[in-house]
């Protein structure tokens, strides 16, 4: 990218690192946060410039990237009479890495065109710490010839960006990814409750099964926190909940059959009950506990 200009819209636990393996990278970062002090501190932290809209923050730029909370907030930021789409000039690429609907990249994509902008849909898989690290798994829905120009950029903080298709199919995929990690978290939830109940240790029942075919990524990461009460690991049980919504409205839409994400989706409702939403998403164990009778 000859003009090493860029953007990034939204600095929280995901974007704050982000941007700043960019800025690392030698890409000339302006950044733009809704809390003002945090974007602050991150030029304070990582050099490069801010801006008081994402208008501004964009002006000049590229390439805009961008990961915020959910729909309405995407369209207030790339939409809004402020947003990214009033800063962004033709012949530029904005990637948004929000987990959001697959209806809203659809949308955007199709605003975007209409002033010469590519638009990506880029939801991304690694939590915070894939995030801090650099090794973030890119699923992306757009043009080609856009995804080319932006994968080298977005290897500055990922390990792995792979175009899933068109428009809205880097949403889709990051759905069955968290229809999976639910399933996952919950089977290893039950399986540890089960070998405490039958009065195992179960982290040694861990270290012989995560030898064989029950491994997995929570297996080996998750365990001993889920086993400890640990729970303050990154993704939240709020944001769960609301990427599975996404999921389970589309399956309404595709007609997909989800009775184990739809159980699951409730199991995190009563770990909100508990007051668990900002614990992570293998607090699923903790409700064992709440349930017993």
């Amino acid at each position: 990218m000859s003009n090493k200009r860029v953007a990034f819209i939204g600095l929280g636990v995901m974007g704050y690192p982000m941007a700043g393996h960019l800025q690392k990278a030698g890409y000339d970062v302006c950044v733009y946060n809704r809390t003002q002090a945090k974007a602050a501190a991150w030029v304070e932290a990582h050099g490069g410039r801010r801006a008081d809209t994402p208008a501004q923050a964009c002006a000049g730029a590229q390439m805009a990237f961008c990961c915020v909370g959910n729909d309405d907030d995407l369209r207030e930021v790339v939409l809004g009479p402020e947003g990214m789409l009033a800063g962004l000039e033709g012949n530029t690429v904005l990637v948004d890495h929000t987990t959001a609907s697959a209806e809203v990249a659809r949308e955007l994509y199709a605003q975007a065109a209409g002033q010469g902008v590519a638009f990506l849909d880029a939801p991304v898989s690694g939590g915070q710490a894939g995030a801090e690290n650099g090794v973030l798994t890119v699923m992306v829905g757009g043009q080609t010839e856009a995804f080319e120009k932006a994968r080298p950029v977005i290897g500055s903080f990922a390990r792995s960006v792979k175009l899933m298709g068109e428009s809205g199919a880097g949403q889709l995929t990051k759905m069955v990814n968290q229809i999976c990690i639910g399933g996952l978290v919950q089977a290893l939830a039950e399986g540890l409750h089960f070998a405490t109940r039958a009065g195992l240790d179960p982290k040694a029942v861990v270290e012989v099964i995560s030898k064989g075919a029950a491994q997995s990524w929570q297996m080996e990461n998750r365990y001993e926190s889920m086993v400890d009460n640990h729970f303050d690991y990154g993704f939240a049980v709020d944001w769960m909940r609301k990427d599975l919504g996404i999921v389970l409205d589309e399956s309404r839409r595709n007609g997909a059959q989800l009775p184990v994400t739809a159980l699951v989706d409730q199991f995190y409702a009563d770990v909100q009950e508990m007051g668990g939403g900002r614990w992570d998403t293998s607090s699923l164990y903790k409700r064992f506990e709440h349930k017993k009778s």
